[in-house]
């Protein structure tokens, strides 16, 4: 268990020890809820978020840049259009 202290505009420190178990970063999104006298929260898991991890992730696997992926969406949306058009 641990004890926080609310500060001035409503904000409180998570613990660090807590903060490491539950993986929660700089900006984290966190859920609150109020049960009765008692406030619940959880961490929020954006999907984007973790979407974008993994991109990076496979990118560099791959050895690929925003550079080389953008370049290759845009020769793809152009064979797409072509081929749309007929030509």
């Amino acid at each position: 268990m641990a004890l926080v202290k609310v500060w001035g505009r409503g904000q409180l420190t998570i613990p660090a020890a807590i903060r490491k178990d539950l993986h929660l970063e700089e900006e984290a999104s966190l859920t609150l809820v109020k049960v009765g006298n008692v406030i619940l929260m959880t961490p929020t898991v954006l999907h984007i978020d973790s979407v974008a991890k993994k991109a990076r992730k496979e990118m560099k696997k791959a050895g690929l840049t925003l550079d080389d992926v953008l370049a290759d969406l845009d020769r793809q949306r152009t064979q797409s259009s072509r081929e749309r058009r007929g030509a």
